[in-house]
């Protein structure tokens, strides 16, 4: 075909623009098609620094991980393991935190702690926990923050362990919704400031091993000596080195910090325009304290909601708040009984809303501000747009309450508004309590410092 164009017609800087687009797999299959592609795809300052900044570089300083001197290659596949770690996790099991929340920084993953503030507001406290990052060298570096503190990170080139003060950690994947997170105590033992102990302590002669992560035959050469060292005789040269080695194991064992925490991903945090519930909510509850729920809808059409966190009350944690096996909403115009339900209600609001919180739904009167609460009529009012039925049951996790009468199941509705948003509310009651978003546009809104509570 006349005035075709090849691709090898094309500037280089339109080239390594589009071979961004590709994947590893893909690039390695172009390369060979000729050596000067060949040599293109290898260009790691070129074409794996665009193909790095153009998938992270909107949310990441590509050029200062690792300061700069590790491979783009090897960051690019870091970065693509990384990327699942994104967004909201829930810790499986006792033990704190309760939900985990990670997110870019300038050089390294960012996760941090998320609960409801005591401050009787819609404010959330967000405490940072972990920092993961990547050396000169390229390796792998995972530390826990103490006390959720920032001067212990360089915020430019990632991490400094100061004076022993962060945990090292390893952080494993078990598929891709299961993470766990889990001291390095060889990491610990080992680390520049804690060099007080023998070369022995250190995995090795030189105390290279374990510091630098280690070459891929260190650690089943040290497996082999010390089970050589355990079936030994005691009383063979190398029993007391055995020995000495298995009390420097409990020792480190002892000066554990933390223990192993399990976390779950929640998978769905956001509502879709088939499931315009589902995600992660926050809502003032009758007790005037914050609260979050995650709703979820199953394979059948229904839909459940829990509070997350760490629930006061017994089974409030397992139950579901609310849920229905019919997800089909009733559509305006309503019948009357469904407006008596919602004038008849009050809607639970904040304490002390924050100055600059704006209520773009609804206006207080002047004896509402006094009490605290608002009352809304449904047919004054065009904020509801659809509503659903809903039943709220401890049957379903407590086998005692069973086929008995069961005081905490009750009838009640979710009123869809028009902004996305929606509220809950039981017959029983006499409120209704409005959820909002945790997070927008991929950060979590409404944020305050630990020590504001």
């Amino acid at each position: 075909m006349e005035g075709a164009c090849s691709f090898s017609d094309f500037p280089e800087d339109v080239q390594l623009c589009i071979l961004s687009f590709l994947g590893p797999t893909q690039i390695a299959t172009f390369a060979c098609t000729s050596k000067r592609f060949a040599s293109l795809c290898a260009n790691d300052s070129k074409l794996w620094f665009t193909m790095c900044d153009r998938r992270w570089g909107s949310n990441t300083r590509i050029a200062k991980w690792g300061k700069g001197k590790i491979s783009y290659r090897h960051l690019y596949n870091t970065l693509q393991d990384w990327e699942n770690l994104l967004g909201f996790w829930r810790r499986s099991g006792p033990g704190t935190p309760s939900l985990l929340f990670f997110e870019w920084g300038p050089s390294f993953l960012a996760a941090s702690t998320v609960s409801p503030s005591k401050s009787g507001t819609y404010e959330v406290t967000k405490t940072p926990l972990m920092w993961m990052s990547l050396s000169e060298e390229g390796q792998l570096a995972s530390f826990l923050v103490p006390d959720g503190r920032t001067d212990s990170l360089d915020i430019d080139f990632g991490f400094s362990d100061i004076e022993g003060e962060l945990v090292p950690v390893n952080v494993s994947f078990m598929g891709k919704t299961h993470l766990v997170v889990e001291e390095n105590m060889l990491r610990r033992s080992c680390s520049p400031v804690n060099l007080c102990g023998s070369v022995e302590d250190c995995g090795g002669e030189d105390g290279i091993g374990i510091l630098d992560g280690g070459s891929p035959g260190s650690f089943p050469d040290r497996m082999m000596s010390e089970i050589y060292q355990h079936f030994a005789n005691r009383t063979s040269p190398g029993s007391d080195r055995s020995r000495r080695q298995r009390r420097r194991e409990k020792e480190r064992l002892a000066r554990r910090k933390w223990e192993a925490q399990h976390f779950v991903k929640i998978v769905n945090c956001a509502p879709s325009p088939s499931r315009p519930l589902q995600g992660l909510w926050k809502g003032i509850c009758d007790d005037m304290t914050l609260a979050f729920y995650l709703v979820t809808y199953d394979d059948i059409g229904g839909i459940a909601c829990r509070r997350i966190g760490d629930p006061p009350e017994r089974f409030s944690g397992c139950a579901p708040v609310f849920w229905t096996s019919n997800a089909t909403f009733l559509e305006s115009p309503f019948s009357p009984e469904e407006e008596f339900l919602y004038d008849s209600r009050i809607h639970l609001r904040p304490l002390q809303p924050p100055d600059n919180e704006i209520h773009e739904q609804f206006s207080l009167s002047d004896d509402e501000v006094v009490n605290q609460i608002q009352q809304f009529h449904l047919s004054d009012n065009e904020v509801v747009n659809r509503i659903l039925h809903i039943s709220s049951s401890y049957d379903l996790v407590i086998p005692d309450l069973a086929g008995t009468i069961n005081p905490r199941s009750a009838e009640g509705r979710i009123w869809q508004y028009d902004n996305g948003t929606f509220g809950f509310g039981f017959l029983r009651d006499n409120f209704v309590i409005d959820m909002k978003h945790i997070v927008h546009d991929g950060c979590i809104v409404d944020t305050v410092n630990p020590s504001a509570d």
